[in-house]
């Protein structure tokens, strides 16, 4: 599979669709179970309180991974990400009720680099507060 994106149809600005993706306690035991991490404090309120958080909180590679989507969905080819890096700045707080979290993202091409190559940079936000911080992602583009 190769990217769908041009390098010669992009600058820098360029805004990738913006999307928001859901978060409910359910998706959480899922990811735990996909990926055996069954810290507590991403499934037992009591364990996380406990521990000083506000209430239950999404893993923060399944955040990374839900904000990346933004890029993979753009360019077409998840295999042209070729770099990916983020900071976490603040939890995905993510409630026991039917609605749980969501996390907006938005991103847009930053520069253009060699070897058509471009740095995305992503904003993830859940509860107007921003979650990662310092993400970026390099993509290679046809």
């Amino acid at each position: 599979m190769a990217a769908k994106i041009s390098y010669a149809d992009v600058e820098a600005g360029t805004e990738l669709p913006a999307q928001s993706f859901p978060v409910t306690r359910a998706t959480l035991v899922r990811y735990a179970g996909a990926s055996g991490d069954f810290n507590p404090i991403h499934w037992n309120e009591k364990f996380a309180t406990e521990v000083g958080l506000p209430d239950v909180i999404a893993h923060g590679m399944f955040t990374m991974a839900e904000a990346v989507r933004v890029v993979t969905d753009w360019v077409g080819d998840p295999g042209a990400v070729v770099e990916y890096g983020v900071r976490f700045t603040k939890p995905v707080v993510v409630p026991n009720d039917d609605k749980g979290a969501l996390i907006e993202v938005s991103a847009k091409v930053a520069a253009k680099l060699d070897d058509n190559r471009v740095r995305v940079d992503l904003v993830a936000v859940s509860e107007g507060q921003k979650v990662l911080g310092m993400s970026r992602a390099v993509v290679q583009l046809t």
